[in-house]
């Protein structure tokens, strides 16, 4: 038997993406992170760097998207690898809030 919508729990709206999917668990944060920073950075950057070549040409959205791809498949290895290590020498530069 339903219950009436007055009595149902509905999901907690912190535990939804704004896509309306579930959040990921906390341990994604580790690949989810330097996904996100490379998608964005290489994304700007190679736009940045196409433009730059080119100019402004009928070319540049198929230009600038294989030289996203490209870029992109090199960062987020990269990133995956060096976040690491990016993340010790901040906590040596940097002092810890208590």
């Amino acid at each position: 038997m339903n219950q009436p919508s007055s009595l149902r729990t509905p999901a907690s709206s912190s535990s939804r993406t704004f896509f309306g999917l579930r959040k990921l668990p906390a341990r994604s944060a580790a690949w989810v992170t330097p996904l996100l920073l490379s998608l964005l950075m290489t994304f700007i950057v190679s736009l940045i760097s196409t433009l730059r070549v080119v100019g402004l040409s009928m070319d540049v959205p198929r230009l600038w998207m294989s030289s996203w791809a490209l870029s992109w498949l090199v960062a987020f290895p990269t990133l995956l690898l060096v976040l690491p290590l990016v993340r010790r020498a901040t906590s040596v530069l940097v002092e810890q809030q208590r």
